[in-house]
């Protein structure tokens, strides 16, 4: 029949048969839409041929997937693992219909398979995530487990095709060549984030890698195709909604207010999804915290409690954080007390592939002492969490916001030391050591702020609730003497903050830091030892 003429992927019903490259254009324009905040366009365009080309049922399941993780609501979840099930089963039938009506070269019968393959790989990651959301239970996360190796053997396998001299350059390589390093580098990215002893067990999973150098040398053209294929839909809108205001507000910017106001033109932009909002209302948030500006922060975080599903332990915690930085005597927005506020958060908790997300863990922890009839306060609740969320590096080259930080730490230890002893008073002035010390390293003043993390480090024995505080402390004491070029103490000190604690808040964040720290210094030694 004539249809068997094209090179195609895809030969839906009723419809003209398209060839691989019309099908890969089309998905990018139905793309572009969204990215262009067109959302209903985008959709409009891709679901015609969902159920028949394995690039438009990808890419439209996509987009449902990302819609349910923003909602975070349970049907919206359902439906799109749904359809990315369907679009799995439109790959799996894209290839078998190659092979049996394609009466081109072998070549091309390969390259479509293999663009099948890509796709395939890509749905079954997308299910394993939409199953860690769905349940909580251990059946489900063996489940998304499985799903999870399974993607990466594909990736693996199909990675180690491209680089051999057997691999055929047939129609949209580009795009196949893109789509297979976006996945194999997502994989070894995050392998490369493991502890080793994580890494071993992971290994009798199928994983493998170098967790301390992986290979992303590829030829330079390959960059822009890895953004821009078709198969990673997710993080190039996110780059492309987020990056500029992003960078502005981490690097370059000369005042957090243009930060804002790229932040508040990106809600204006469009209102067809409300969640993307929150993204920027969370990085608003951490604008106005900078800044010290405690109730426009505060603004930032009632709207996330209120709109936003994803972690409102965490967004309350923020409105309480922020209204116990205002003094006593300052009326409170909207009559709320901060009080009130953090004996709530427990009520908020919520697990995710069947664990709680660390970061709500340590707001939970942080907001018990607020359950007692008077409670001790919190020092300075936001700046501590702005420690968790690596604030304190993103503002070190604005001096006057680390100046800004470092008055209200000196306030805060005046404080601390004309109110009464308590249970917290240890923890309290060690939060305060190690936050001090962070700005000090900001300004240049490198003795200063080593004497303020060994303060932490002598407490060892003190600290009664705040376990995080001495491993993190030599963490950034470590990071201080690389700065000096003090190689074996920083070695000796991160090996200390690695193996001589555990059970502490954000543990694996720490070792996930104390990892690159080591990984980098050894690069950086065998880098000296081939010159």
């Amino acid at each position: 029949p004539a249809r068997t003429t094209h090179s195609s992927s895809v030969f839906p019903s009723g419809m003209t048969p398209m060839t691989l490259k019309e099908s890969l254009d089309e998905c990018m324009e139905a793309l572009d839409l969204f990215l262009n905040n067109h959302f209903n366009e985008s959709l409009e365009r891709l679901r015609p041929r969902a159920n028949e080309s394995m690039y438009h049922a990808l890419i439209y399941a996509t987009v449902l997937e990302m819609q349910a993780m923003m909602t975070f609501q349970h049907d919206d979840i359902s439906n799109a693992g749904n359809t990315m099930k369907s679009a799995q089963e439109v790959c799996q039938r894209s290839a078998s219909i190659t092979i049996r009506f394609c009466c081109q070269s072998q070549s091309i019968n390969q390259s479509i398979n293999l663009h099948a393959e890509v796709c395939y790989a890509e749905c079954q990651l997308q299910r394993a995530a939409l199953t860690f959301l769905q349940d909580d239970n251990m059946v489900s996360f063996i489940k998304g487990g499985i799903k999870v190796r399974n993607s990466y053997l594909i990736y693996k396998e199909l990675h180690s095709y491209i680089q051999s001299h057997d691999s055929v350059k047939g129609p949209s390589h580009i795009h196949l060549e893109g789509g297979i390093l976006f996945g194999i580098g997502a994989f070894n990215l995050t392998l490369s984030l493991f502890p080793a002893r994580i890494l071993k067990i992971l290994e009798f999973a199928g994983f493998s890698g170098d967790k301390v150098r992986y290979e992303f040398e590829y030829p330079s053209h390959v960059f822009k195709d890895v953004i821009t294929s078709p198969t990673s839909p997710v993080v190039h809108s996110w780059v492309c909604f987020l990056y500029s205001a992003v960078l502005f507000r981490n690097t370059v910017c000369p005042s957090c207010m243009m930060a804002v106001k790229l932040f508040e033109d990106g809600c204006k932009a469009q209102h067809a999804w409300k969640q993307f909002h929150h993204m920027c209302y969370w990085e608003l948030m951490w604008c106005f915290t900078y800044k010290r500006v405690w109730k426009m922060a505060y603004f930032y975080a009632d709207l996330l409690s209120q709109e936003s599903r994803w972690s409102k332990a965490m967004y309350v915690y923020m409105k309480a954080a922020c209204l116990s930085m205002l003094p006593v005597d300052e009326a409170r927005p909207f009559g709320e007390n901060e009080i009130e506020l953090f004996r709530q958060v427990p009520s908020f908790k919520q697990k995710i592939a069947g664990k709680s997300p660390p970061t709500e863990k340590f707001a939970i922890r942080k907001a018990r002492r607020y359950k007692a009839q008077c409670p001790a306060r919190l020092p300075v609740p936001v700046l501590e969490m702005m420690y968790m969320w690596n604030g304190f590096t993103m503002i070190r080259k604005r001096p006057e916001l680390t100046e800004g930080m470092m008055q209200t730490l000196v306030e805060a230890e005046r404080t601390l030391l004309e109110s009464p002893e308590n249970e917290y008073s240890v923890d309290d002035r060690c939060v305060i050591h190690l936050l001090m010390g962070l700005c000090l390293k900001n300004q240049g003043k490198a003795q200063a702020a080593e004497d303020c993390f060994n303060k932490v480090y002598a407490s060892e024995k003190k600290i009664r609730f705040d376990h995080y505080l001495v491993p993190n402390s030599l963490l950034e004491l470590s990071l201080l003497y690389i700065d000096q070029g003090r190689r074996d103490e920083a070695v000796r000190v991160l090996r200390k903050a690695k193996n001589n604690y555990k059970d502490y808040s954000m543990e694996s964040r720490t070792h996930f830091r104390v990892h690159a720290a080591l990984a980098k210094l050894k690069a950086d030694q065998e880098e000296i030892t081939h010159l």
